[in-house]
């Protein structure tokens, strides 16, 4: 099996013949265990679902009768939340019957809640649901998915009866949308030590989004937005900012479908804030490739800042507030390099010399990463 391209979007095999067949005759069994002596009504929900019960059909051995139901939620690759009624089912053909409602796919529950609510006006005397495939990490619905083919990540398939935008129905395996690949780094290293300009230099050269704490507090309370003001209540007190507004600033950058990957800057700076955002980037099926720790001798980044300090007139730049500042460092957000040590993402970089040879020594890891920017 090949990618295959439909409309804008291209797709790779995911699940062979083999693997639906097997979860096809799963079903099948398990339905006929629940009917025993009893007729079964099934009620297939078109589009998607006909090839499955087309194939449901042929494997179960048992006397059952099919009804047609056809519901529209899907537009593109995401769900619109609302479920319409296309194609009714007449009530006395359920009324008093075991119904076994046959799914394609079951992700947030959006359309079966739909479903159970209409078909039990009808008054069956049972009603089931089985489907071939369920995300069980994004359905949210109360109801009890009673038979399932197969369990499978929150991953937008098509094939064997599933379209994008009404094309590839007639495949008889399963491909997933092709996740472009990217880099997700976090540019790591005691103040002073160059991040911002490095990062400035990689986010040009791979053309990744630049995500610094600094910068998305600034544009959050200059634009007065929900999150900006809350972050400003806590600095205006001198009180640090919660990880959970950080958090959500940075979630709405790491959502951009066109984004080609990330550089934090800034952030994590603590463990729980590293473990905060491999959950969120989890969520979004993303990962952090790698920390790049930009080492650099204390001596030197003291010596660095004063020479800054004695330019660029901040007040923070004398030699006090600089060891200071460094203490604080080691204490409080060093520990986040043993956090990624543990994942095996963790890489030491030379941070003392000219900025372009620096800025090599970065590229050379990213690139013996072996990590590929989306396309």
């Amino acid at each position: 099996m090949k990618e295959i391209k439909l409309h804008d979007k291209v797709f790779v095999p995911y699940i062979g013949k083999e693997r639906i067949a097997q979860a096809v005759k799963k079903v099948a069994r398990e339905i006929e265990t629940y009917a025993q002596d009893d007729q079964i009504v099934f009620v297939s929900i078109l589009k998607g679902a006909f090839v499955f019960s087309s194939d449901l059909l042929k494997h179960y051995r048992k006397n059952a009768s099919i009804e047609f139901y056809r519901l529209k939620s899907y537009e593109g690759t995401s769900s619109t939340g609302n479920v319409e009624i296309i194609v009714d089912i007449d009530a006395k053909l359920i009324t008093g019957k075991k119904v076994v409602v046959i799914e394609d796919i079951i992700d947030t529950g959006n359309t079966l809640e739909k479903i159970i609510s209409e078909l039990k006006k009808k008054k069956p005397a049972d009603l089931k649901i089985a489907s071939l495939f369920l995300k069980p990490e994004v359905y949210n619905k109360e109801y009890e998915v009673d038979f399932v083919g197969m369990e499978i990540p929150n991953k937008f398939i098509v094939g064997y009866g599933l379209d994008y935008n009404e094309l590839g129905r007639n495949i008889p395996e399963i491909y997933v949308l092709k996740q472009r690949k990217m880099v997700d780094v976090v540019l790591f290293g005691p103040p002073g030590a160059g991040k911002g300009t490095q990062a400035q230099i990689l986010k040009d050269k791979l053309g990744l989004t630049y995500i610094a704490t600094g910068d998305l507090f600034r544009h959050h309370i200059k634009n007065q937005t929900k999150l900006g003001k809350k972050a400003k209540e806590y600095i205006d007190k001198g009180n640090l900012v919660p990880d959970e507004i950080t958090i959500g600033m940075i979630e709405e950058i790491v959502k951009d479908p066109n984004s080609h990957g990330f550089i934090f800057d800034g952030f994590p700076r603590t463990v729980k804030q590293a473990e905060v955002l491999d959950k969120l980037l989890k969520d979004k099926d993303l990962i952090i490739d790698a920390l790049l720790f930009l080492d650099v001798p204390d001596e030197r980044i003291i010596k660095r800042l004063v020479e800054r300090g004695k330019t660029s007139g901040r007040s923070d730049d004398n030699e006090e507030t600089i060891k200071h500042r460094l203490n604080q460092y080691h204490n409080f957000t060093e520990p986040v390099k043993d956090y990624y040590k543990k994942q095996n993402k963790f890489y030491k970089i030379d941070g003392v010399g000219d900025i372009d040879e620096i800025n090599q020594r970065l590229l050379d890891v990213i690139k013996n990463l072996k990590l590929q920017v989306r396309d």
